[in-house]
């Protein structure tokens, strides 16, 4: 296969690239979504993602008539690579516009759409995502968060943990238990809860690198109307599916962390005789690299002919967590004693890369998914999978 651009990929990247050097902040961005005051350069992102909506940058996956530009994931690609390139990094909306807007795209009605995408597009509303509790993280099925249906509302009451951005966003897409009598994926609904809501209470968790980039949350009988739910009652296992297969396929860019070009020219500079071991080291990344942009490829493939690629997005996810915290090695051990500041863009790799292994469901559970859904073996035996939720042993 030929890794370089084609004339409409090469045509579309220069197109980027001319975007970004016109408009890109002057001001480095690619540690405001893991800076330990975020809310303090929100303005800032939020001006950010108003030019890239101005310019049709905002949503590039999204179907046009919804403010998208009806693109492929190899032109998400580029453009991740061009804003890695430029100095910009993970946006702080990409819960709202690369989860949930595809998820309301695909499964929310017409006055859904309207109602929530435009704000979500333009960075007006920031979203967070609230599915992971205590007992319910690795097998998120099993969650317990109580939703119980009064008149034109759903009164939620529960704990969700792990949540990026809660602490300053608008709203949240949330699922709960509606139906404890069936089985634990029969029973779940999708909400989009307001997080100003009377009831909700957002607690940071502080990590061991001082940022506070996760948060507990805590609903204490919580209205959240019927209007706001997406897809059908005690369907919300499906619809989920779609945001998680989003979430995999966005942690499993590498372009979304680091350029393999700017590592080797990082490794040469700090090192002007690379040893082989680090030679090495930069091979296994840059084959790993390569590999993965072949499955990106065929994820775009099978995207284009309307097929769910979610198995596929488990491989990109077990791959991007592999990739990152090489080449996090590999950009500390090139800085010598200097690795020990704590600042620069491959500490904060260093630090973040055990999270990738656990971020969108820990490895063990996305390896289940592979070796049942690709590879065609058997299911993993569970005791209790036609066992109601209430009749479920819990810690």
């Amino acid at each position: 296969m030929d890794f370089n651009d084609s004339p409409q990929e090469a045509a579309f990247r220069a197109e980027a690239r001319a975007f970004l050097e016109e408009h890109a902040p002057t001001k480095p961005m690619g540690a405001h979504a893991h800076s330990t005051d975020r809310k303090s350069v929100l303005g800032e992102v939020r001006a950010w993602q108003h030019t890239l909506q101005e310019h049709g940058w905002a949503a590039l996956l999204w179907p046009k008539e919804y403010g998208g530009r009806g693109l492929g994931f190899i032109e998400q690609i580029i453009w991740n690579e061009e804003l890695s390139r430029a100095g910009i990094g993970e946006s702080m909306f990409l819960p709202g516009v690369g989860m949930c807007g595809p998820t309301i795209i695909a499964h929310g009605n017409e006055e859904q759409k309207s109602r929530f995408l435009p704000p979500m597009l333009s960075g007006d509303v920031v979203w967070c995502q609230l599915f992971s509790e205590p007992g319910a993280g690795s097998d998120l099925a099993s969650l317990g968060m109580k939703a119980v249906r009064d008149g034109d509302d759903w009164v939620v009451t529960g704990q969700k943990v792990w949540s990026s951005f809660a602490d300053f966003a608008d709203f949240g897409f949330l699922l709960v238990r509606t139906d404890p009598s069936t089985v634990k994926q029969k029973g779940i609904t999708y909400l989009l809860v307001d997080m100003k809501s009377a009831g909700i209470e957002v607690r940071p968790l502080r990590d061991m690198a001082g940022g506070e980039h996760f948060n507990e949350v805590f609903f204490d009988g919580v209205r959240v109307p019927d209007a706001n739910r997406i897809g059908e009652i005690n369907d919300g296992w499906t619809v989920a599916k779609t945001t998680l297969m989003y979430e995999r396929m966005a942690i499993g860019s590498v372009s979304r962390f680091f350029s393999y070009d700017d590592l080797a020219a990082f490794a040469r500079e700090r090192r002007a005789n690379l040893d082989a071991t680090t030679r090495d080291a930069l091979a296994r990344v840059y084959t790993w690299t390569k590999s993965l942009d072949l499955l990106n490829a065929r994820v775009n493939t099978m995207l284009s002919h309307g097929q769910d690629p979610s198995a596929e997005a488990s491989v990109m996810k077990l791959a991007i967590a592999r990739i990152l915290t090489a080449a996090a090695d590999i950009g500390m051990e090139a800085q010598g004693l200097g690795a020990l500041e704590n600042e620069g863009a491959w500490q904060h790799h260093f630090l973040f890369s055990p999270a990738m292994h656990l971020a969108g469901g820990t490895e063990e559970i996305q390896k289940n998914l592979v070796a049942e859904r690709v590879l065609g073996m058997p299911r993993e035996p569970d005791a209790f999978s036609s066992t109601p939720f209430e009749k479920l042993p819990h810690s």
